[in-house]
């Protein structure tokens, strides 16, 4: 697999809706209604329903699988959540993420994931270790 600094090596964009956000807690157990009732968002000063955090960091990493071949050749991850995902109970939200080639060595890559939803950053320092041999 050659890869250099700088290459664009994924990018996508996912639509949400808040029936994807139903379908992840139902997949993963968190039904904390701030995911899918604007009265409790609101309670609690939010700007709106949120996509789960974990499903954004899902959905982020997952951009990269196709062109590693491979899930395991993901040797770490990590994200620092900067913004929520609002998504819209009409138009939903979209997710964008570019992943591209920041180092490359002999063991590896480190691929940095921009992830974007409404013009904001939504996930800061999001950095995938990878075995490319």
């Amino acid at each position: 697999m050659q890869i250099a600094v700088g290459d664009i090596v994924a990018e996508r964009t996912v639509h949400l809706t808040r029936e994807s956000l139903v379908r992840y807690a139902g997949a993963s157990g968190d039904f904390n209604p701030i995911h899918y009732r604007d009265d409790v968002a609101a309670s609690v000063g939010l700007p709106g329903v949120l996509a789960h955090g974990m499903l954004t960091m899902g959905l982020a990493v997952e951009t990269i699988v196709p062109w590693l071949g491979d899930a395991g050749r993901i040797v770490e991850y990590g994200v620092r959540f900067t913004r929520p995902v609002v998504v819209d109970a009409e138009a939903g939200a979209d997710v964008t993420i570019v992943a591209n080639a920041a180092v490359v060595d002999d063991e590896g890559a480190r691929i940095d994931l921009t992830v974007t939803s409404g013009g904001s950053t939504v996930l800061g320092k999001a950095q995938v270790r990878v075995r490319t041999a």
